[in-house]
């Protein structure tokens, strides 16, 4: 008789627990800046600088990032971090993620973009997560066109 009290309770503790939890908004990514860092062999290394930006009305603590980037429905760039750190409510913060890119993946991009024109715009997708346990995970997502290189004015 006791044992079923003590599961009814906990049932119901836990149901209050998942009901108190809010949505959230998304959080809002934009790429604001690449630094090249020492690279090995044939791979190439950048510091991605994002703009994290939180519509909430909680600040998000993270202790982890990891980050994809496609370009033309193909694996461009991957990397993670352990950085740890706020994104304070109604708030922002800059993260640096440090991003390999291999041989073959740059290899694979001029294949695929021979068949494209300088200027031309080219799809790209932004995949990632900023880590912090089991419920505090955070997705983002963006995509785009980006133009690479970009076009220059025409000199006369």
């Amino acid at each position: 008789m006791r044992l079923r009290h003590l599961l009814a309770l906990l049932l119901i503790a836990t149901l209050a627990g998942c009901a108190s939890w809010a949505p959230r908004d998304p959080l809002h990514i934009d790429l604001v800046g690449l630094e090249p860092l020492p690279s090995e062999g044939l791979e190439m290394r950048f510091a991605v600088k994002l703009r994290v930006q939180n519509p909430n009305e909680n600040a998000i603590d993270f202790n982890g990032v990891s980050l994809a980037l496609d370009i033309n429905d193909q694996p461009l760039a991957r990397g993670v971090s352990d950085q740890s750190g706020r994104v304070p409510r109604f708030g922002e913060t800059v993260v640096s993620v440090p991003v390999t890119i291999s041989a073959y993946s740059v290899f694979r991009q001029a294949w695929g973009a021979s068949s494209h024109q300088l200027g031309q715009s080219l799809p790209y997708q932004l995949h990632g997560k900023l880590a912090d346990g089991l419920f505090g995970t955070r997705r983002f997502s963006d995509s785009g066109q980006l133009t690479w290189p970009p076009e220059q004015p025409a000199v006369r």
